[in-house]
């Protein structure tokens, strides 16, 4: 019995993330996600069911969401990758200071707890902010349908991103989560 059909083929790879073009060597049936993590370092995207079912592993291809468990890496060639790590870069090459506004505003409206879905959540919103810059609850909900936070409840993973929205637009600013009044009262 030969051993050839049980070895991958291993081979270069070359991938536009974050701004820099990265050669890396996998094997063809490595994902997205598995270069990012185990080649380039970029641990930011999280290895969750490996099934596309938690959405912790989303990163931006070419500006969209996608599932980088689900994305060969072979498939990524020729596109822009962004993970949660390119998001600060991008924001200052484009004039703004500090981290990007969502992840700003994911901190101040107590967006996370364990942090697992974050990235996820983050480019995802980022993502649709891209296409809508004042996107309703209803479409920012729908926007982060594929990110699965197990903490938080997704209230204020909502209203961080109205928070974002609010800033940008110079919009009114949403009651926090903890200051609205109880339903029927």
């Amino acid at each position: 019995m030969s051993l050839g059909r049980f070895c991958a083929t291993i081979r270069g790879v070359l991938l536009h993330v974050n701004g820099d073009d990265h050669e890396v060597s996998a094997p063809d049936h490595w994902t997205l996600l598995e270069v990012l993590r185990y080649r380039l370092g970029l641990t930011g995207s999280k290895q969750g069911c490996d099934k596309g079912d938690c959405g912790a592993c989303t990163v931006l291809l070419d500006g969209r969401p996608v599932i980088s468990c689900l994305v060969l890496a072979l498939e990524a060639v020729g596109h822009q990758v962004t993970t949660i790590e390119g998001l600060l870069p991008a924001h200052l090459a484009q004039g703004g200071s500090g981290a990007d506004p969502l992840q700003v505003a994911f901190d101040r409206c107590g967006a996370l707890q364990c942090g697992f879905c974050q990235s996820g959540m983050i480019l995802s919103a980022r993502a649709l902010l891209k296409r809508n810059a004042r996107p309703s609850e209803t479409e920012v909900r729908e926007a982060l349908a594929g990110n699965l936070c197990r903490c938080t409840g997704y209230t204020q993973i909502v209203q961080a991103v109205a928070l974002a929205v609010a800033e940008a637009t110079g919009g009114a600013l949403p009651p926090r989560a903890w200051e609205q009044p109880p339903e029927g009262a």
